[in-house]
């Protein structure tokens, strides 16, 4: 625990705090996206935004994979569900999840569909070994970091011979979404405007920080690669008030103790196998954004399960009062949304970023609302 505490010194934080409100140009303002939602629950958990000037502003970003699916995708896994010879499993944020007319993987189960949460991918396979009989399919999600563990279990199941197991594949990639930010309606249109980009920390330890390259090339926007402690963040945002301030645009790594410029070869090489880019992809807040997604390889067509299922891509509705979409794009916050907190929570969620661990609306509602109650009581 030692050497995770020396990340987490009250005494550093306060003196990297000072060094940013010193260095901070009061005449402009200094417009920084964690793109991740792991640091925007870090942010929020160590009082981050309390120790910046007003000027040093966070804008949360699309992070979060639970938060990006969109609903249509979120429908077809259900129809899956729903199939009497199908077990589908998947990790448990995606079970609360509300698809459309608000029906979740978790009510589908409560009417009798078999949906199963799991850890990790290897149980899919278990399950599929111990059920000879039944169709099992895991629902796979996630960013690049979680990509590697579904091509394995891949590999795997075309070792032992498996053929009731397939993966419903929804693998998306971090640096697209980052070009469809800089490309929003809103951004193009200057209401929302970015100056630097916060990156993420576990994906960038699976690609490396290369990847990152083009974003100062295009758009002269600088990133600097975060860890998760309060210290890391600190020295990003710092990193990045002076990049600004000295005209440059660069990418550079706070997080050298476990980014390098290649990443993880292996677990690169891995996923490379087994997928392949798709032309396009459907994110919740970006709409459909080219090359950000990945698919399964047609050598391993018998475990994909669009096409084992002849599934058909569907479009849903979101609910016209949750502000989700735009939270993603960066375009609001939680608290521009008129459901946040009352009718919207944790335990009653209306909306993908009040669900995930990961969410900005359950991050502001586990950490930033009781802030703002404090707030009221004292001003009282």
């Amino acid at each position: 625990m030692k050497y995770v505490d020396e990340f987490r010194d009250g005494a550093t934080a306060r003196q990297l705090a000072a060094r940013i409100a010193a260095e901070a140009d009061s005449a402009r303002a200094y417009r920084l996206m964690e793109f991740c939602g792991g640091h925007t629950h870090a942010i929020f958990r160590y009082g981050i935004p309390d120790l910046l000037p007003a000027n040093v502003r966070l804008i949360h970003g699309p992070g979060c994979p639970v938060c990006v699916m969109p609903i249509g995708r979120l429908d077809m896994a259900i129809e899956l569900a729903r199939r009497p010879e199908v077990i589908l499993c998947t990790y448990g944020d995606m079970l609360r999840v509300p698809a459309s007319g608000r029906v979740s993987l978790l009510k589908a189960r409560a009417e009798g569909a078999a949906v199963r949460m799991l850890y990790s991918p290897t149980e899919a396979l278990k399950l599929a070994q111990d059920n000879p009989n039944k169709e099992v399919v895991f629902f796979a999600i996630g960013f690049e970091t979680t990509t590697p563990p579904t091509a394995l279990v891949i590999e795997q199941a075309r070792k032992l011979g498996l053929t009731n197991f397939s993966v419903f594949c929804n693998h998306v990639l971090t640096p697209a979404a980052m070009h469809a930010i800089l490309a929003t309606p809103e951004a193009r249109a200057g209401a929302l405007q970015l100056d630097g980009f916060i990156g993420p920390a576990h994906v960038s330890t699976v690609i490396g920080s290369a990847p990152y390259a083009p974003f100062p090339a295009q758009y002269g926007t600088p990133l600097v690669i975060a860890g998760f402690e309060p210290l890391d963040l600190l020295q990003a945002l710092l990193m990045l008030v002076r990049q600004l301030n000295e005209g440059r645009a660069e990418v550079e790594n706070q997080f050298t103790r476990a980014v390098t410029a290649e990443g993880n070869r292996k677990a690169k090489a891995l996923t490379e196998r087994v997928f392949e880019v798709r032309e396009s992809f459907e994110w919740r807040g970006l709409g459909a954004v080219p090359h950000s997604a990945l698919q399964i390889r047609a050598e391993f067509a018998a475990f994909d399960a669009e096409r084992r299922f002849a599934l058909e891509p569907r479009t849903g509705l979101e609910n016209k009062a949750c502000e989700c979409p735009a939270i993603l794009r960066g375009a609001k916050s939680p608290r521009d949304c008129k459901l946040f907190g009352n009718p919207c929570s944790p335990d009653n969620p209306l909306g993908s970023c009040m669900v995930s661990s990961e969410g900005a609306c359950a991050a502001w509602y586990a950490y930033g609302r009781q802030r703002q109650a404090a707030a009221v009581e004292v001003a009282r």
